[in-house]
């Protein structure tokens, strides 16, 4: 699924010395650079999934480790996304953009190079914490290759479409790599991608310098809140107890200082709007069932259906290759009928094909399971743009980076926190975890879809 926007991405166009621009290279190479870093990050959301099975074989660890391969990258890039774009403003983007590409490739290929499980999540919680380092500049360098708004407007829509296609495809390449060589190859294959980004980089103009306050203490205790909170959903016992105490008691202080902190990083009074609040829950309840069900039925085709990797990320193909359609169809109907009919179209549509996959069973044939599949994507595609879009109506324009930080941020917390609690579900009885799981998935949409039919039918709602 796409990331339309993200955090304090300003046009800092006008802002570079007129001689500057006219001799900079041309600008396409900085859309290609940064369609690179965008790609890199998003494929490596979803890229690990039909590896895992491969992982566990070899490095051990369980279900609890295999889920944490997932959610170290998810949770550090999800709970960072909150200050990287004012860290990308303090030091320039093309600067931040250098550091977190740098950083990511390093990152990579130390993943690849785990000799163990424990150093496979290390290196991911590295990969995360680059990877909220270069989503805010990607956009903020397309912005600053552009001075003509149309060229500009083009140019970010390659950017999303770009996203959404790596994103897309990150099921298909992870089981091909993994067929063909070794789990090892999805990471080793960023080097080379990063590589090029950095040298096309390098021949980009120096962005700018802006002040931007850093929230520190709400960084901390939202980055505390969210590793605790998937601590106690992924392990068990003790351990679980105390993480969730952890998290209840930092989310408390958490909340304390945004509500005092005069650049908080998630402003609360946000949230009093409603079109916000339908959009950041819906959003979230659609990353939960997304990604929550492509990991599980990675492990339902390989560990269950007994299929190679290569032919468990061919099952999602039909589900992943419609998003970008599907996007560009919303877009349509949004601007024809406003955000609220596709958005609640779509979470309808998601509901109805969750409940479809509760007749999957041990004997399904397998492409009508990838059939299945379908509807919960079209669902999620229809909805997400308008969803965004609306979100990005309701508030001020000097809010606009901030609001669709914490938006994206949100949507990636729910889908490691989905994978997380899924996966702890099908740990034991597969199938009753299963069909918990898309119960789950479909009682939270189902309930979000309420909550957007109470958006006015222009999509503000207050």
């Amino acid at each position: 699924m796409p990331i339309r926007n993200s955090l304090r991405t300003p046009d800092t166009t006008a802002e570079l010395p007129h001689a500057r621009r006219a001799s900079a290279p041309s600008p396409a190479l900085t859309l290609t650079a940064s369609l690179l870093g965008f790609a890199l990050i998003m494929l490596d959301a979803s890229v690990v999934n039909v590896a895992l099975p491969s992982m566990g074989s070899d490095l051990g660890g369980g279900m609890a480790g295999l889920q944490w391969v997932v959610d170290a990258y998810t949770i550090a890039f999800a709970a960072l996304l909150l200050s990287t774009g004012a860290f990308s403003d303090r030091i320039g983007a093309t600067r931040a953009y250098t550091v977190g590409i740098t950083l990511f490739t390093l990152a990579s290929v130390a993943c690849g190079l785990a000799p163990n499980l424990p150093a496979l999540i290390g290196f991911r919680v590295v990969q995360g914490i680059a990877a909220a380092v270069v989503l805010p500049t990607t956009l903020a360098l397309v912005r600053q290759a552009y001075a003509d708004p149309a060229q500009r407007g083009r140019a970010v829509s390659l950017w999303a479409a770009g996203g959404t296609t790596a994103a897309a495809l990150g099921p298909v390449a992870g089981g091909a790599l993994t067929t063909a060589w070794d789990w090892r190859a999805i990471f080793f294959i960023n080097l080379p991608v990063g590589l090029v980004a950095l040298a096309l980089t390098f021949r980009a103009p120096r962005s700018p310098r802006r002040p931007a306050p850093l929230d520190l203490p709400g960084q901390l205790t939202a980055v505390l809140a969210l590793a605790a909170l998937a601590f106690a959903v992924i392990e068990r016992g003790t351990t679980a107890l105390v993480a969730l105490g952890v998290a209840v008691v930092s989310l408390a202080v958490f909340l304390r200082i945004e509500s005092h902190h005069p650049h908080p990083v998630v402003p609360l009074g946000l949230f009093r709007d409603r079109t916000v609040a339908v959009a950041v829950t819906s959003g979230s309840a659609l990353s939960v069932a997304f990604y929550g069900m492509i990991f599980v039925f990675s492990l339902y085709f390989q560990q269950v259906r007994d299929r190679s990797a290569l032919a468990a990320g061919l099952m999602f193909l039909p589900m992943t290759g419609l998003l970008v359609v599907v996007n560009v169809l919303s877009g349509r109907l949004a601007n024809r009928y406003g955000p609220r009919l596709p958005m609640l179209t779509g979470q309808l549509l998601s509901v109805g094909g969750l409940l479809l996959l509760l007749f999957v069973g041990t004997d399904t044939p397998l492409l009508l399971t990838s059939a299945l599949l379908v509807p919960l994507a079209l669902g999620a595609g229809l909805a997400l743009p308008p969803l965004t879009a609306a979100m990005m109506e309701a508030v001020p324009t000097d809010r606009a980076g901030v609001a669709a930080g914490v938006l994206n941020a949100a949507r990636q917390v729910s889908g490691g926190l989905g994978v997380a609690a899924f996966g702890a579900l099908v740990a034991g009885d597969f199938k009753t975890g299963l069909r918990t799981s898309l119960v789950i998935s479909a009682a939270l949409l189902t309930l979000t879809a309420l909550a957007t039919t109470r958006l006015a039918r222009g999509g503000a709602g207050s």
